[in-house]
């Protein structure tokens, strides 16, 4: 395999001149790497895409917004909103499904310097109100089943203008999406800080309730950098090493985008990517491997940007043969990690397109790590190798670097992580140290520098490519008075990956069955937290010398 060649190809475009030149910077008080041609915030890059007028950009069902109509509906949200008091630096929620005004949203804020809150559509009502309550932003624009659960939340009537998205009726309070736009207006002009926040995506919480990561505007342009880079430095290599040049006008990418919006995943990597070379995105209503592989035929998608259970539903669907895949390109995973057997079956089996991941975190803006083609078949229980605006290394319980190829705690230092959690100092001093991001994830790294993630130090699910804590689902557990004792662990799931179980003791003389908890759980926590597998025991769960339930003996006795 070439890796000796992807290595000249990465110093070479990474070095002194080259297209993604790494420099070193002063960043909130640490020395880091960061790309020196990347632009300065996120409103440079998106204003540069009007070049892109006349292209498609945005296709759902038989809708089509081209990049013109894109920008001015996204320059008359931003007037609509600096018209009622809102400036750079406030916050804006977005609560919906991957409707086109999620991403016309998302560009009108952070080009006006108007942070985004990315919330889960898939959270409670009593979810929506703690993220609300936590981020505090002045308006939400929000779809008509966001509408109903935010409804469920009387204390927060009255704080926030509400936009809303396809709704059947508008109540008083609410303005409709197509008055907001039908107004018109131009875009703010704003200077907007590179270390502003540029959104808040919540991830799980260890301790009981999510936290709001906070994404910074160079966060975000340089993950789009580390985007582009992959792709340049994989396409070098492979030139070099074979003699055969790429074609010299490549496709306008058309990415599916399967996963939702409110994830980096989709939104930082796939929505960012596409944006940047002038291609258009296909949204789905819900995921269905069926509608999947229609809309790769009919619109000719060069891409797709969902989790690995995604592309084996594709390649394993029986209208998979008889649909004409031949515009496909990268048939990828994000949001865990590709098992090694569907990496070779992509390869196999997908005659034009090459396997592709990237390994990640909300807390680094996106991906850590990126591979494919060749490279990844080769190694393909591996995560690539780190991005170029990375430090890595890997410590052991002590913070200690472990030597070379050795077994530690991943840590990254870049100009992708994030400032930290809002309204969380103490979280985030617990995750982040002199600029290097705790994982939380067991590597080691190759002599190819490729890093492989073996195991992981937290408490979590990984379930269909959502993190879901322990921690968070137990919490939920306890609040049913029969509960003395609970314990939330993964279990291996065929489908998903992983999926959420439980361990559970009840009080003495309590009665109870696995439906009564999940029910209690659905009214606090959203459904695909809730636990799947349910065991009853009669003996106290077992502890370590510390008082820790031992999660790992308890998965290995239950699901075994």
């Amino acid at each position: 395999m070439h890796y000796a060649e992807l290595a000249r190809a990465r110093a070479e475009l990474t070095g002194p001149g080259g297209a993604f030149e790494i420099v070193e910077a002063d960043v909130l008080g640490n020395r880091i790497r960061t790309f020196r041609n990347a632009p300065p915030s996120v409103r440079e890059f998106w204003l540069s895409t009007a070049a892109f007028a006349e292209r498609d950009y945005l296709i759902y069902g038989e809708e089509r917004i081209s990049y013109a109509e894109a920008h001015r509906q996204a320059d008359a949200l931003a007037a609509w909103l600096f018209a009622r008091g809102v400036q750079p630096g406030d916050r804006v929620a977005i609560a919906m499904r991957n409707y086109p005004e999620w991403m016309l949203a998302y560009w009108a804020c952070l080009a006006a310097g108007i942070a985004v809150v990315g919330m889960n559509a898939w959270w409670t009502s009593e979810e929506m109100a703690y993220a609300l309550e936590d981020s505090a932003p002045r308006a939400v624009i929000l779809d008509a089943e966001r509408l109903e659960r935010l409804r469920g939340c009387p204390q927060l009537a009255g704080r926030h203008a509400l936009i809303g998205v396809r709704l059947d009726d508008y109540p008083v309070d609410v303005t409709p999406w197509a008055d907001v736009v039908a107004g018109g207006g131009a875009m703010p002009l704003v200077a907007v800080d590179p270390d502003s926040d540029a959104c808040i995506f919540y991830t799980s919480g260890t301790t009981g309730h999510p936290k709001g990561a906070q994404l910074t505007h160079r966060g975000c342009v340089a993950n789009l950098m580390n985007m582009l880079y992959s792709g340049a430095s994989t396409a070098l290599a492979m030139e070099r090493a074979t003699g055969i040049a790429p074609p010299a006008e490549p496709p306008v990418p058309v990415t599916l985008i399967t996963t939702p919006l409110f994830h980096v995943t989709a939104n930082n990597c796939g929505a960012y990517a596409t944006t940047a070379q002038g291609g258009a995105m296909v949204l789905m209503y819900r995921w269905d491997a069926g509608e999947a592989l229609r809309l790769i035929a009919r619109e000719r998608i060069t891409s797709t940007s969902g989790v690995p259970i995604m592309a084996r539903e594709i390649i394993t669907h029986p209208d998979f043969a008889s649909t004409d895949t031949s515009s496909l390109l990268a048939l990828s995973g994000g949001g865990a990690q590709l098992p090694p057997d569907l990496v070779l079956k992509i390869d196999a089996e997908v005659s034009t397109a090459r396997p592709t991941t990237g390994y990640g975190m909300t807390e680094t803006c996106g991906i850590i790590t990126s591979v494919s083609g060749d490279f990844f078949v080769g190694k393909p229980d591996s995560a690539g190798p780190a991005m170029p605006n990375f430090e890595t290394r890997c410590v052991d319980d002590d913070g200690n670097e472990v030597p070379p190829g050795e077994i530690g705690e991943l840590w990254v230092r870049g100009s992708s992580v994030i400032k930290g959690y809002i309204n969380r100092p103490e979280a985030t001093a617990a995750a982040i140290t002199a600029g290097w991001l705790h994982t939380g994830d067991v590597a080691r790294i190759d002599e190819d520098g490729f890093i492989f993630i073996v195991d992981r130090k937290k408490d979590m699910v990984l379930r269909g490519g959502e993190n879901v804590y322990c921690a968070e689902v137990e919490a939920a557990l306890y609040r049913h008075p029969a509960v003395a004792e609970c314990c939330v662990f993964a279990v291996s799931d065929e489908r998903l990956g992983e999926e959420v179980a439980a361990a559970v003791v009840l009080r003495p003389s309590q009665q109870l069955f696995g439906e009564d908890l999940r029910e209690e759980c659905a009214r606090h926590i959203a459904r695909h937290k809730v636990p799947r597998h349910i065991w009853f025991l009669s003996e106290p769960l077992p502890r370590n010398a510390s008082g820790k339930f031992l999660r790992r003996e308890l998965r290995e006795r239950l699901s075994g």
